[in-house]
């Protein structure tokens, strides 16, 4: 008997900056050639950076409450400290695509498997959940001159039960279409085109950048599968002339040579708190790249150790203006998880049972089999074009009070921030050239 929620894939996601995109009169070229859904969706639609009329009305239309971000925030740090438990390599993780799967899964869930996907959610029910998440949405979906970020969401439904078709909740599959943007594909899992069209799904939201292999399972009624796609364009860019070669130092391993982009901000803000050093570089669409380095003789995993100290180092520590002088290291790099342990360690007990309760899905017993994310992030000088946004304006900021190395040679942490403060992606880099 068909049983099984297989392969909740929380976020086959790409991240890309600046080098993995190629461009044509300073655009962006958008290549999202998916396979077309039984529904006919329609993703919001893009506007200009510059039409502010825009921007206004969409946010007026689709209020977010601040306990959403609060809450979506607290998810980011709670998941991000069991992720990078233990860090030795490269890594990179979405929260927010990790958030959005299983808040769709929540949506379809009952009883106590509800109640604990819920809770780690925070939210009160899944009417309020849906809302918010269909407001978000609307107000993170950037398709513009400059930038990209973009969730997308499908299901994938079992066409047979046993020869007969399998019914599932008319409900559900409205509410993923209208708040979640979700694709619905009816297909047979028992069939290995089914595996070949869910990874043509994620190559195309992906702009190619993932394309994973599906092996199908004839026990699986259903795949819940999201991507994230993010591209952005440095504000004040990096000069390629002043990239230079030197040294990167991995904890606990020989020095290695890597490209370091170079620039000076003569009046920039940084934060210092316990053990590190932030400071941002900002992107065109209000959003910002986030470093974070540790003071000599701490370990990255110590700043990664707890929700609490992850809240620290994104938020925390005494603000300051000043000269930065950044250099920061050429890296591209995949990494993956399977996040099961880390939902079970954060009290998702039920949906991974025989007695998870998803009846606002389908009829029957079906319980989640497992969770996977893959991510892909890189970054280099290109990515800003000549024009009015490749400079900073400090006009008006505070004056000098103190300055900052973010002499990035030594292993770091980084975030991948929108509106908000919402952590898109949270990453480590441990060598730049692995």
């Amino acid at each position: 008997m068909k049983k099984l929620i297989s392969c909740l894939i929380a976020a086959v996601i790409l991240l890309s900056l600046p080098s993995c995109i190629p461009f044509t009169n300073n655009s962006f070229i958008d290549n999202t050639t998916v396979p077309k859904g039984i529904n006919q969706l329609e993703y919001p639609k893009g506007f200009s950076s510059s039409d502010y009329d825009s921007m206004r009305q969409r946010r007026d239309e689709n209020p977010v409450n601040d306990l959403t971000y609060d809450a979506i925030h607290q998810f980011s740090y709670n998941t991000a400290a069991q992720v990078f438990k233990e860090v030795k390599t490269n890594s990179c993780y979405s929260p927010l695509s990790l958030y959005y799967a299983l808040a769709l899964s929540a949506t379809g869930a009952e009883a106590a498997t509800k109640e604990e996907l819920l809770d780690l959610l925070g939210f009160d029910n899944t009417s309020d959940l849906s809302t918010e998440c269909g407001n978000l949405y609307r107000l993170l979906y950037t398709h513009n001159e400059f930038s990209r970020l973009k969730i997308a969401n499908s299901l994938w439904l079992d066409n047979e039960m046993e020869g007969q078709e399998y019914t599932y909740k008319e409900s559900f599959l409205e509410n993923a279409t209208d708040n979640f943007y979700a694709s619905l594909f009816s297909v047979d899992f028992s069939d290995e085109a089914t595996g070949t069209l869910m990874g043509q799904w994620i190559s195309g939201n992906t702009n190619g950048r993932i394309a994973p292999e599906f092996n199908v399972d004839t026990e699986q009624i259903i795949s819940i599968l999201n991507t994230v796609y993010f591209y952005d364009q440095w504000i004040n860019r990096f000069n390629k002339e002043n990239t230079k070669n030197d040294l990167f130092y991995p904890e606990n391993s020989e020095s290695v040579l890597c490209d370091f982009m170079n620039m000076t901000n003569a009046s920039q803000s940084f934060s210092r708190g316990e053990g590190y050093t932030r400071s941002s570089l900002g992107l065109k669409n209000n959003g910002s790249m986030v470093f974070i380095l540790p003071d000599e003789g701490v370990c990255v995993s110590d700043l990664l150790s707890s929700p609490e100290r992850i809240e620290d180092i994104f938020t925390s520590g005494e603000r300051k203006t000043g000269e930065v002088v950044w250099s920061v290291p050429k890296f591209e790099y995949s990494s993956s998880f399977d996040l099961t342990d880390t939902l079970k360690t954060l009290n998702i007990h039920s949906a991974f049972t025989e007695d998870a309760d998803f009846s606002g899905i389908t009829d029957g017993l079906a319980f989640i089999s497992g969770v996977r994310q893959q991510t892909y992030i890189s970054i280099d000088e290109r990515g800003v074009e000549a024009s009015a946004f490749t400079n900073i304006a400090y006009a008006g900021s505070a004056m000098p009070e103190d300055n900052a190395e973010m002499i990035l040679n030594r292993p770091f942490v980084y975030g991948i921030t929108s509106q908000k403060g919402i952590l898109l992606f949270v990453g480590v880099c441990t060598n730049p050239t692995k």
